[in-house]
């Protein structure tokens, strides 16, 4: 967007002059100068009046509590529209006419909607592609296209029910026969060892 802004700011002059120049050839010099004049005021008319409107229906707008979407967009267009006609030259004065008087003005939102629109969803597309080659193979391997900062959940222990067999559970306290019950046992390793339950 920033080479074409460069562009329509170098060619527009360019532009304007070869205009001014030839309808200078075909109607004069002075009933060109006139009618340079008289646009341009007619533009700061027009300025005022509809900056006027586009004022009051954004207040309305607002009182009611719903969204002003179209009533901004419409005193952006009046905003630039005036400084076009406001401007000396026939394209300039062309172009904010169409975005300043009110038949005009509904086609000239839908087409900045539009615009508007399409550059969000290049800008979106091109930020996820981003996303995407920053993430590597392992975030394109879990399809979600972007990286993840969150710190990934700790496994839990495996948990085996049982019971621990002690020193104190042995042959010492529960006397011989409870020895040689103890060491019949094809479990037994010694102290410390784990019955299974």
């Amino acid at each position: 967007m920033g080479p074409l802004l460069v562009v329509i700011f170098l060619l527009v002059p360019v532009v304007e002059i070869y205009v001014i120049i030839q309808v200078g050839q075909i109607i004069g010099p002075f009933p060109t100068l006139a009618l340079l004049i008289i646009e341009s005021l007619i533009g700061a008319w027009l300025l005022k009046r509809e900056g006027r409107v586009a004022w009051a229906s954004l207040q309305r707008a607002v009182a009611s509590g719903r969204l002003p979407g179209n009533e901004l967009v419409d005193a952006g267009l009046v905003l630039v529209g005036g400084t076009l006609l406001l401007a000396p030259g026939f394209i300039t004065d062309v172009v904010g006419f169409f975005f300043i008087l009110p038949p005009t003005r509904p086609l000239a939102r839908r087409l900045l909607i539009w615009l508007l629109v399409r550059r969000t969803a290049r800008l979106t597309a091109r930020a996820e592609w981003v996303a995407r080659q920053q993430a590597g193979p392992r975030g394109s391997a879990r399809g979600s296209g972007r990286p993840s900062n969150r710190p990934s959940r700790p496994t839990r222990p495996l948990v085996v029910e049982g019971e621990l067999v002690t020193d104190s559970d042995g042959p010492d306290s529960a006397g011989p026969d409870a020895a040689s019950k103890h060491d019949e046992g094809p479990d037994n390793k010694g102290p410390g060892r784990v019955a299974g339950g």
